[in-house]
């Protein structure tokens, strides 16, 4: 049915497994303990700077209006900066679409009660070293990196907030 000559197919076949190989595994550009990349992006209601955040505890989640666990993790994020945000929770979601088009159209459908940034450009995301979505990171008040998760899921949420809730309850 199909001409395929052998050896361009073995070659495509070795030149996508090295491909899927780059993207698994648990490299990241940033590693728990270490600074957060600061970020300056255009938001929703002017410019997110990470910098400023600094003394609060951060979550900050990578997300595309494409991405279904994203969709499934609003409402959560939402109800987390609601509950936490007296306790000095900030939390950012950074968009990823090519076209921030689609992002307000997704939040338009699903609005965000917590700051949103657009990366477009995609260099937030290449700081950090997101390999999927969404991605997000946890920032302790020193601004460090306390953890970073990949996906969501229901059975996710008890142990993001008992992450969070450690986080706001440790020292300065």
């Amino acid at each position: 049915m199909w001409n395929i000559n052998r050896n361009k197919f073995k070659g495509f076949i070795l030149l996508a497994f090295i491909i899927c190989m780059s993207f698994s595994g648990d490299i990241y550009a940033v590693e728990p303990g270490t600074k957060a990349p600061d970020f300056e992006l255009p938001g929703s209601q002017g410019t997110v700077k990470l910098s400023p955040t600094a003394g609060s505890v951060v979550y900050v989640d990578f997300w595309a209006s494409w991405c279904g666990p994203c969709r499934q993790s609003f409402s959560w994020m939402n109800s987390m900066q609601e509950k936490y945000r007296a306790q000095g929770l900030q939390i950012i979601g950074v968009n990823l679409d090519a076209k921030n088009e689609d992002a307000k159209k997704f939040l338009a459908q699903i609005p965000a009660t917590f700051t949103v940034a657009f990366d477009s450009k995609g260099l937030t995301p290449r700081a950090y070293g997101v390999k999927g979505m969404p991605t997000s990171f946890l920032i302790g008040r020193d601004g460090k990196i306390i953890s970073r998760h990949l996906g969501f899921k229901e059975a996710d949420r008890e142990n993001l907030e008992k992450q969070i809730k450690a986080a706001l309850e440790a020292k300065k």
